[in-house]
């Protein structure tokens, strides 16, 4: 993913002041920042939800998105989602989907309705349709909101496991104490990324 000198403003307010990044294949990387930095703003930039004032964003493949508000119908249950965004994605099963809700530990809640789920199942649904198609780049805004520790480390399982398999894996946070997880850190601040991507240690 290659981002370009990206700009947006609500109002007056301006949010991201000339944003570049690159992202490479097979890199796990993170932006952190205060809470109203725009880091929620950024990634809606970069999944297409938002469009920039000025700049540009170049995906080199498909992409996932995992927004920080969970966008489901609570009428429909676990497998009704997931056949909407088999239909969506143009998929040819959902074995990809059912082995990420496999490491999640939540396919037992197959026939249960979204209205139901606790937080931490609605997250897990949520980062599943995120990722069942398998994308190049993911994008993931507070992505373990909810979870309790075994599902949080299994979380850090699965983004390894991308990293590994050559994906690159963006997410944002407004904490920095998972940085040690990371190849590659950034801080948003005054609307702009700090200093050069450096490895995390």
């Amino acid at each position: 993913m290659h981002v370009n000198q990206v700009c947006h403003a609500y109002g007056r307010r301006t949010v991201l002041r000339g944003i570049d990044l690159d992202l490479e294949p097979g890199v796990l990387a993170g932006i952190v920042g205060e809470n109203g930095a725009g880091k929620s703003t950024l990634l809606k930039v970069l999944s297409g939800e938002l469009q920039p004032d000025s700049g540009t964003v170049h995906h080199r493949g498909g992409f996932g998105y995992c927004p920080q508000e969970i966008v489901l119908n609570p009428a429909l249950t676990v497998r009704q989602h997931l056949k909407f965004f088999q239909v969506a994605f143009g998929l040819r099963d959902l074995r990809h989907a059912e082995g990420i809700m496999d490491v999640l530990r939540f396919c037992e809640y197959g026939d249960v309705r979204a209205g139901v789920l606790s937080g931490g199942t609605r997250q897990k649904l949520n980062l599943t349709l995120a990722l069942m198609h398998d994308p190049q780049v993911l994008l993931l805004d507070e992505p373990y909101q909810g979870f309790d520790w075994d599902t949080y480390q299994r979380f850090w399982d699965l983004a390894v496991r991308l990293r590994d398999a050559g994906r690159s894996v963006l997410m944002v946070s407004h904490l920095a104490h998972d940085s040690g997880r990371l190849d590659e850190l950034w801080r948003l601040e005054h609307g702009v990324l700090q200093g050069e991507p450096t490895r995390a240690s």
